[in-house]
């Protein structure tokens, strides 16, 4: 079969992003020049006044096209949440480079690691249930042993997994094998096979694996095809009204879904996922979905739903989003973890929650603030969107 190769994280994609000194969009610069007289001090998007909005968001379509033909992405959609509601959404571009279909607010992308808090947060509430304890040892649900011959193994928690704290590595390969790489819980290491793991521990509490579909990836190892996209569907992607969301391809879908692009905007082949492709990367990248449903989900996290069969508990919410490291401190930002297994990033007077991803032929970034209710999605079709989601955060981050 072939095999997905998910060679990027949303840590490395929020490090290229954040990493560069934020600079000033001159559209903005010239705008908030006039008012304030310093350029330098710009409004981030979680900072805009009421009656800034109508302005900020004419300037940011207007630069949007430029950055898009800059960086030769062909396809890009947006959304900007306030107040806790989607206040504006809009596509731009191609969803396919050859057919010249455009991007609308339907367009589905693949939303690679972003993938992880909506996994993450189907386990806080099986963890709610008392289904799985967050702190109990994985073992001791399941006689599968992920790595052999390593007693360490018995260590790692869920908790571990959703922090990143396992000791795995992001990918299973010949020149990074499988294996515990650090004492679990002791520091940070991004992991997507941890998150394949602990989808196999809560598919075998919970769900059905079909031992009659079966297949190899990363390494040859060997993974049968379960119910986790149906399981998904049921526990989260219905509930909070995530209705063009799968983790499965299908006709009805492949009517929506933007192409994969290469780094120069030529079009690859579709990604067509199976149940035996949901089986291995549901929960650490399997996601595809619009940004309009997307933000559906960023705003249960800023504005949470009173708890329920679906919904988590107040406590769960915040310890859901509870830096579970310590802030590290960058030029001009500090990060850290949160139990959605995305980072935290502190940026002025700010405290955001911030997933992004990256899969070959599209990347995203997100962030929403839970004390302005406010954020935004952005999802590409290309390999070289992480320049452009490089540029667009910087207008809508503002400047440093």
């Amino acid at each position: 079969m072939n095999r997905r190769s998910f060679v990027l994280s949303s840590g490395s994609l929020l490090t290229s992003i954040l990493a560069q000194k934020t600079r000033s969009p001159a559209w903005i610069a010239a705008d908030q020049g006039s008012r304030s007289g310093d350029s330098d001090k710009l409004e981030h998007v979680f900072d805009l006044r009421p009656s800034s909005w109508k302005s900020w968001v004419k300037g940011l379509e207007a630069r949007i096209p430029k950055v898009m033909r800059q960086t030769l992405v062909p396809g890009c959609s947006v959304v900007l949440i306030r107040d806790a509601k989607i206040y504006w959404r809009r596509g731009f571009g191609v969803r396919d480079a050859e057919t010249r279909q455009p991007v609308d607010t339907e367009t589905i992308f693949e939303a690679a690691s972003a993938s992880k808090p909506v996994f993450a947060y189907v386990v806080m509430k099986l963890a709610e249930k008392g289904i799985i304890d967050l702190d109990t040892p994985l073992t001791k649900y399941t006689n599968e042993r992920y790595v052999p011959n390593d007693p360490r193994l018995d260590l790692i928690t869920a908790r571990h997994v959703l922090m990143h704290a396992t000791g795995f590595p992001n990918w299973r390969s010949t020149d990074d094998p499988m294996g515990i790489n650090f004492t679990p819980g002791s520091k940070f290491g991004y992991s997507g096979e941890a998150y394949s793991y602990l989808q196999s521990v809560i598919t075998h509490l919970t769900g059905h694996v079909d031992t009659t579909k079966c297949g190899e990836f990363e390494s040859d190892v060997r993974f049968c095809a379960t119910d986790i996209a149906d399981y998904m569907q049921r526990r989260l992607l219905r509930p909070f009204h995530m209705d063009s969301s799968s983790y499965i391809w299908t006709e009805q879908l492949a009517r929506d879904l933007a192409r994969p692009h290469g780094e120069h905007g030529e079009p690859q082949a579709y990604h067509k996922a199976a149940a035996l492709d949901a089986s291995r990367y549901a929960a650490a990248g399997g996601l595809m979905t619009t940004p309009t449903d997307y933000a559906r989900f960023l705003i249960e996290l800023i504005q949470p739903s009173p708890a329920d069969e679906f919904h988590v508990s107040k406590k769960s919410h915040a310890e859901m989003i509870r830096p579970q490291f310590a802030f590290r401190d960058f030029d001009g930002y500090s990060v850290s973890w949160c139990l959605l297994g995305c980072r935290i990033v502190r940026i002025a007077q700010h405290e955001l929650i911030a997933p992004g991803g990256s899969n070959p032929g599209f990347q995203c970034y997100s962030a929403v603030s839970p004390s302005r209710k406010s954020g935004f999605v952005i999802m590409t079709n290309a390999d070289s969107g992480l320049n452009l989601l490089t540029e667009l955060t910087r207008t809508v981050l503002g400047g440093s």
